[in-house]
């Protein structure tokens, strides 16, 4: 009886090993997978203005540092003042970056550390445009836009307080910019 157990395991292990190698060596079914290739990453916009030959917005790569929008704006012009720039500080999007020229005011940076230098000129609210607002700290594309639209729909400002009749903004934004707008020549 021990003969027979025997064949009766042995007929059954060459029924599974067919059954596997059957299964193995047939061809694949359904469609295939296609892989895609990574998304690639969607380009930060930069500002760069001041004392560059091309100011303007620039569409940059996400590993960008200061001295690519700069070489984007064609480089500094011949009053630009470098010290203090941090060239390899990291880019954000959003970020804007001002280089200043001869006879700038300097205040704190949003490039790099808080140390940094952010040099403005001081702008006149009533004759500015979209570009010269948007150096002012705190005051981005949108707000500059209000500001424009504001001083379009009710007249030139009478004093710089009248700017926080503008929407958006606050009082601080409004202590943030106050040193360095006028109405006046």
């Amino acid at each position: 009886m021990k003969t027979w157990w025997w064949l009766v395991v042995g007929v059954l292990l060459g029924l599974l090993s067919a059954g596997v190698i059957l299964l193995a060596s047939s061809p694949p079914r359904g469609t295939a997978i296609t892989l895609l290739p990574p998304p690639t990453p969607q380009p930060m916009q930069v500002h760069v203005a001041g004392a560059v030959q091309e100011p303007g917005v620039y569409l940059l790569s996400q590993e960008s540092r200061a001295r690519d929008a700069i070489e984007a704006a064609g480089g500094f012009t011949a009053d630009a003042q470098i010290e203090g720039i941090n060239l390899a500080a990291f880019l954000e999007d959003g970020t804007q970056l001002f280089i200043p020229g001869d006879n700038q005011l300097i205040f704190p940076s949003r490039i790099g550390s808080d140390i940094e230098p952010y040099p403005i000129e001081i702008i006149n609210i009533n004759t500015a445009s979209q570009t010269e607002l948007e150096t002012l700290p705190g005051i981005g594309p949108v707000t500059a836009e209000k500001i424009i639209a504001y001083r379009d729909e009710f007249g030139e400002f009478e004093n710089i307080a009248e700017l926080l009749k503008v929407a958006g903004i606050g009082t601080a934004t409004y202590d943030a910019v106050k040193a360095f707008i006028t109405v006046g020549d």
